[in-house]
């Protein structure tokens, strides 16, 4: 605490000094505003996918799996979330620090009070004490480090959106694998297996309900989880108890997975984070904060968001370089005080919230049969990150049957619903029916949009688990028709 405390006191003296100059000077530095999309995908889902408009959407196929093409996916946004376990060995460089840690909490008198960071270097001692938004207890991740430098093999995973994803800046310099090389140069006598569960345009509702199998049945010794961009106030209360369900989950499983938090931001200032903090101080996990980190560099002044940037959202290859560095900085600082953390772990018998749906599931076509399906075209292939698509599809002089229909029998006491949010014009409404009654109606069109990608919607809460109908029925519109199912959620 008094690390933190000596550096945001000089870092607060360092804006001071700068703004002063400034306001000499005329000059202002603060983030320009701009407007947001409702998803961390915006620039880059408009950028490289337009699979929504093609013609093998809008003409009915003949068969059930082959005549319908599967909508193209782009590089970054709609591929499958990548699981490779394959990275045994040590790294070449990257551009991530590798310094040897210090071997004392404290940061010596004489930190330079003048320090400027520059997009794509080293992170300033400023940036690194400002990112810890929470030490968190540490017991887990001593325990995961001690594994690594006895060179045991250890598995570490991430989850998130579309930056977890690597967007703007690739696989290979995202966030997550830099982070993964520096584990690997760092322990080079041990095997890591590095799993990276990012898919574009996914909030923790999703991911929560499909944590378990895209992430915790690979066995993770500690998990990165980052989804303050994606997480947003339109479903303030939903997005809480799904953040919360989601590290309670994470938490639960088998293998005693360590847990580091991370808080992104876009380029006014709009995130989760306050809302994902108030969780993560109930269960002191840790929590690195690179929305602060990297505004406080901005308004002092050394650098803009155009240089951490492309878009409005998502940090490009110097803006995850920097994300990576402030997650080693802190685990080196955990390295340098490993022999005395002990104690109790962090304790999670009290929910932070209700956690409605800890231990969610996607019911999908790869893993799932309809109890009936009338009308609708199972379709292998990825849209939106997610294998395998229900299709509803009739052209302008053919409509939708009347008895047309996607319908399964479930039990559970959570229910929720993955669609496709088409910018095709023939995307089109359906009525969903729990238990033989009307819930919802759901929009999938989204004219003008960045581009397609997989919604949610959560559809019904009951007071215990039971056995339920659940029934999507789309509704037919002039000039052709379109719904995409992706899975059902429930827990």
């Amino acid at each position: 605490m008094k690390k933190r405390l000596l550096a945001l006191i000089l870092a607060a003296c360092v804006t001071m000094s700068v703004t002063a100059c400034q306001d000499n000077q005329n000059t202002s530095s603060a983030p320009t505003s701009s407007v947001t999309e409702s998803k961390d995908d915006s620039k880059t889902e408009s950028e490289e996918s337009k699979e929504e408009s093609s013609d093998a959407e809008t003409s009915a196929p003949e068969s059930s799996d082959s005549e319908t093409s599967a909508p193209e996916s782009s590089d970054a946004e709609t591929s499958a979330p990548e699981t490779s376990d394959v990275e045994t060995a040590a790294p070449e460089s990257s551009d991530v620090e590798t310094t040897t840690s210090e071997t004392t909490t404290e940061k010596p008198s004489d930190v330079p009070t003048n320090e400027v960071y520059e997009a794509g270097g080293l992170i300033t001692e400023g940036m690194k004490e400002i990112s810890v938004l929470n030490e968190g207890n540490k017991v887990r991740l001593a325990k995961v480090l001690k594994k690594l430098a006895a060179g045991e093999e250890v598995t570490i995973g991430y989850i998130g959106g579309s930056i977890t994803q690597g967007s703007s800046a690739g696989n290979n310099l995202c966030y997550a694998k830099l982070t993964t090389d520096w584990f690997m140069k760092t322990y080079p006598n041990a095997k890591i297996n590095y799993v990276n569960a990012g898919i574009g345009a996914t909030g923790s509702y999703i991911g929560v309900h499909r944590v378990t199998s895209d992430l915790l049945v690979k066995n993770p010794d500690l998990v990165f989880v980052e989804f303050s961009v994606n997480d947003t106030t339109e479903n303030t209360q939903r997005n809480i108890e799904s953040y919360d369900s989601l590290l309670r989950t994470i938490w639960g499983y088998e293998t005693n997975p360590a847990i580091i938090t991370i808080a992104t931001v876009q380029e006014n200032g709009t995130s989760f984070q306050q809302y994902h903090y108030d969780i993560v101080k109930k269960y002191d996990l840790p929590m690195i904060s690179y929305g602060d980190a990297i505004l406080s560099v901005i308004k002092k002044g050394d650098i803009a968001w155009k240089e951490i940037s492309d878009d409005n959202i998502h940090p490009n290859v110097p803006g995850h370089n920097a994300l990576s560095q402030m997650l080693t900085s802190y685990i080196e600082d955990v390295i340098a005080e490993l022999d005395s953390i002990t104690g109790d772990e962090s304790d999670f018998t009290v929910k932070a919230s209700t956690a409605g749906f800890e231990n969610g599931k996607l019911l999908s076509p790869t893993n799932t049969e309809p109890a009936i399906n009338n009308g609708f075209i199972k379709k292998n292939g990825y849209f939106g990150g997610f294998d395998g698509t229900w299709i509803a599809l009739a052209s302008g002089t053919k409509p939708y049957p009347e008895d047309v229909t996607l319908t399964f029998e479930v039990e559970a006491k959570s229910i929720g619903l993955l669609y496709g949010k088409l910018t095709n014009a023939t995307a089109t409404t359906a009525e969903i029916y729990v238990d033989n009654e009307l819930v919802t109606t759901i929009n999938a069109a989204f004219p003008g949009g960045w581009g397609s990608y997989v919604e949610c919607a959560h559809i019904k809460t009951f007071s215990e688990t039971g056995k339920h109908t659940v029934s999507i029925v789309p509704k037919a519109k002039d000039g052709g028709s379109l719904f995409y199912v992706s899975a059902l959620a429930i827990s």
